[in-house]
């Protein structure tokens, strides 16, 4: 699949978790496609470069607390997509929770279905 068609596709992805969180939390405040696309954008741009290294440098607080750490992370990624997207707010911890875990459903559900749709290549056997 070409780079350009993978990129709008997971761009659409998260559009559709953040549409999915903001009809499920009162907490969550989205209004306006631009503010779909833009936070979906930084979400993306956010999980791809900023989140990795985070993850690095606080590798021993994420081993020392089982994992949980890495959710603190996410939060935080969504808070930077909230910050930078316009008339994008969430109000309440519970509801950056139930952001990353819908978040979360979106992108593995979606992607489970490009798997089983996309055509596989098989390897040549010589």
């Amino acid at each position: 699949m070409p780079r350009l068609e993978r990129l709008a596709i997971a761009l659409a992805i998260n559009a559709a978790a953040l549409w999915v969180a903001n009809a499920l939390w009162d907490g969550v405040r989205i209004h306006g496609w631009p503010a779909y696309l833009i936070g979906a954008a930084v979400l993306g741009i956010a999980n791809t470069l900023v989140k990795p290294v985070l993850a690095v440098i606080t590798l021993p607080l994420i081993i020392v607390t089982l994992g949980f750490f890495y959710l603190v992370i996410n939060i935080a990624m969504v808070a930077l997509a909230a910050w930078i997207a316009p008339k994008f707010s969430i109000h309440g911890f519970w509801s950056y929770v139930g952001v990353v875990v819908v978040i979360w459903a979106v992108n593995w559900i979606a992607h489970e279905l490009e798997d089983r749709l996309t055509p596989r290549r098989r390897p040549l056997r010589i």
